[in-house]
């Protein structure tokens, strides 16, 4: 993945989607998986199953996100602007 372009406020809020993803989230889906497991036969247990798939997909979030902040650019907003009927692409100055 290249650089990313981000501004300070856009920047701000994935670190705080990874702070809550990496501190709130993850512990809470082990605790799942933790509660699934006492329950005994882990061959036919969905609730371990739907948790450790839970596990999976929110480690990969936090991959991808970490992928993001590492790759950073911060660009003041003044040089970015939206293109013209595109309200979700942006172009740099």
């Amino acid at each position: 993945m290249g650089v990313q372009y981000y501004t300070e406020e856009g920047l701000k809020k994935l670190q705080e989607e990874l702070n809550q993803l990496k501190n709130v989230e993850r512990p809470r889906i082990s605790q799942q998986i933790a509660e699934a497991r006492d329950k005994g036969d882990l061959s036919e247990n969905a609730e371990y199953d739907a948790a450790k798939d839970a596990q999976g997909m929110l480690e990969l979030k936090i991959s991808k996100l970490e992928v993001k902040v590492e790759n950073k650019t911060i660009k003041p907003l003044k040089n970015i602007f939206k293109l013209k009927n595109s309200p979700d692409r942006f172009q740099m100055q």
